[in-house]
């Protein structure tokens, strides 16, 4: 974890990092409105959200312009991340209050709803299992909570494969092709990504219900369940 942290806190990485996601996750605009609309079947027009993985700040941002009366909460372990984000989501930063950390620096809450997008797939399994629990505690009865993250077969041939599409996309979306292929390695050899199978129990486990698949994007999945 502290690896992924170091990552996030290089000012490099900082620097290019809005411009990382619309690259290598197929439909990523697309993916945060689904989330968006998802909780707002739920999440009242004055309603409280958290934002687990809250740094660079383009959820909130999306979030935010999409409905103006909502407020947020956001966490996340890396400081510069952060300071990103309050200079991504511009004027709509009054609604949002950020924390350094991870979930246990999140306010009890209750919330209305809660997303976790494009996080999940840094924590160790244990640690991941840990979090779901900690959100699901800090929900409403009911509430939305929207996860998405790289999700994989267990297989070893099917993982690779999809790994070489992921890689693939980035190449095709502008991406240096040595820059794609150091993420893939990175991915390959550091990430503890689960089977969709998996991440479905762990949802499951934590004691959230309805679990149900809203995205898919080569190797990115995302799901809705409830408090």
């Amino acid at each position: 974890m502290n690896q992924i942290i170091e990552a996030f806190s290089n000012p490099e990485n900082v620097a290019r990092y809005t411009d990382g996601p619309t690259r290598m996750v197929p439909g990523y605009a697309g993916m945060q409105r689904m989330a968006m609309l998802l909780l707002a079947e739920r999440v009242p027009a004055n309603g409280r959200v958290l934002v687990l993985g809250a740094g660079g700040g383009l959820e909130l941002k999306a979030f935010a312009e999409a409905q103006p009366d909502w407020t947020f909460d956001g966490v996340d372990p890396a400081a510069p991340m952060l300071d990103l984000a309050r200079q991504v989501i511009g004027p709509a930063a009054s609604r949002a209050t950020l924390h350094l950390g991870t979930i246990d620096v999140a306010p009890p809450g209750p919330f209305d709803g809660a997303t976790c997008l494009l996080t999940l797939h840094f924590l160790p399994v244990e640690e991941r299992r840990r979090t779901l629990v900690e959100v699901r505690r800090r929900l409403k009865p009911g509430a939305p909570f929207i996860a998405a993250h790289l999700s994989l077969p267990e297989d070893a041939s099917q993982r690779a494969s999809w790994l070489d599409r992921y890689m693939a996309f980035g190449v095709a979306s502008g991406i240096e092709p040595e820059m794609a292929a150091g993420a893939r390695t990175g991915i390959a050899e550091h990430l503890p990504i689960l089977s969709p199978e998996q991440d479905e129990a762990a949802l499951r486990d934590a004691g959230f219900s309805n679990v149900s698949l809203f995205y898919v994007g080569f190797t990115f999945r995302g799901w809705v369940a409830y408090a």
